[in-house]
């Protein structure tokens, strides 16, 4: 293999580089290149991560403080893991990002920029972890992101926080637990063009309820997505059967607030907050059948180039006309259900799966019409 570049755009990642872009970042190239409809960006590699660590020259100072402030991980207070992971989030921000790397990541977003029409472009600047998404663990959540940033001066900023997450308390733990070396696990980031979501949520290409792999299930909210992967939005929630791709379920729940960029005083450009939702929005469905089906659709094609069931982030962007406005953000390997089918030996939802979609995994059916398109210009601040 090459030496490891800076940066690379999600639709040239080749597989030779997924172990140096974690998780997240190798899924957004794959489900690229793979014709599924995912907003364009770049994965800033680990190799920035691990060269701004030894330059800093602190490698062993984050060992000293976690290892040495925590010791066998035994009774630990929480007070006191927080105190270790502050003091530990505090030597990677001390950390500079190289010269020659900062310089390739400042081309990679003129590009970008160039690329959506908009200067300064506002982009999701997300982790992605060497261990995140791997076929024995799920780290969704444990890791920092950040929405609606503009300027590469920002996103440089960001991408430092990225790292920092690596400490927070509660990564520590999860690591600890699963027996990670906090040495070496390594943070690349993606820099992704932000959608302005009407509505988004995640999907399942099985029913997480009882692991069912001849439906699909989405939650879906107004807004971003961020209300439902947190658990502060009691979303929509829909069952699609996967072979005759009917409505089997739906439950809608009051929505009483959302998460919708607004415009913020005294800040240069809109920020993504928490709002109160009007009286006609609360108990309304977030998705019509149309849009439901679209989702359901892409998720199914998702899985079968995967080969695997898969837990996937998605929204609908005002950006794009409708019918070409669902995108797909994340893929991951669906763990809780596929985990137990491991444990027992049950091959039941593996047979109900190939009676349902014969032919194999390989071919990827899009809705009809759906495409990417570069969408309107984004809202300026």
């Amino acid at each position: 293999m090459t030496e490891c570049p800076s940066a690379i755009p999600f639709g040239s990642l080749a597989p030779e580089y997924h172990p140096q872009v974690g998780g997240k970042c190798a899924s957004l190239g794959t489900m690229m290149q793979a014709g599924l409809p995912v907003p364009p960006g770049f994965a800033v590699t680990t190799k920035v991560f691990v060269d701004a660590k030894e330059v800093a020259g602190s490698k062993h100072r984050i060992t000293e403080i976690v290892d040495g402030g925590l010791g066998q991980f035994t009774d630990i207070p929480q007070e006191a893991l927080e105190a270790v992971a502050a003091q530990a989030r505090e030597v990677v921000m001390t950390w500079e990002i190289p010269d020659e790397h900062a310089a390739e990541i400042r081309q990679m977003y003129a590009d970008l920029c160039v690329l959506s029409g908009v200067e300064d472009v506002p982009v999701a600047v997300r982790s992605s972890s060497t261990a995140e998404d791997s076929p024995d663990a799920s780290f969704a959540g444990e890791h920092d992101t950040y929405l609606w940033v503009c300027g590469i001066d920002e996103v440089l900023e960001k991408i430092r926080r990225c790292w920092a997450s690596l400490y927070t308390g509660r990564a520590i733990m999860y690591r600890h637990e699963l027996g990670y070396d906090h040495n070496k696990v390594d943070m690349a980031v993606a820099v992704q063009k932000m959608v302005r979501p009407r509505a988004a949520g995640v999907a399942f290409t099985l029913d997480p309820t009882n692991g069912d792999r001849s439906g699909i299930c989405i939650d879906a909210a107004w807004g971003f997505g961020e209300g439902v992967v947190s658990g502060d939005v009691t979303p929509d929630n829909f069952l699609i059967d996967k072979v005759m791709w009917t409505i089997n379920r739906r439950t809608i729940s009051p929505k009483t607030h959302a998460h919708l960029l607004t415009e913020v005083e005294g800040a240069s450009h809109p920020r993504v907050t928490r709002v109160a939702l009007p009286d006609d929005q609360v108990n309304a469905p977030s998705l019509t059948d149309v849009e439901i089906l679209t989702i359901a659709r892409l998720a199914r094609a998702a899985e079968k180039h995967y080969g695997s069931p898969q837990d996937i982030e998605w929204a609908l962007d005002d950006d794009l006309p409708p019918g070409e406005d669902v995108v797909l953000l994340q893929a991951r390997p669906e763990t809780v259900w596929s985990k137990k089918r491991h444990a027992v030996g049950d091959r039941r939802g593996d047979h109900r799966d190939r009676q349902a979609c014969p032919g194999g995994g390989e071919t990827l059916r899009l809705p009809p019409g759906h495409r990417m398109g570069r969408g309107r210009r984004p809202p300026r601040g």
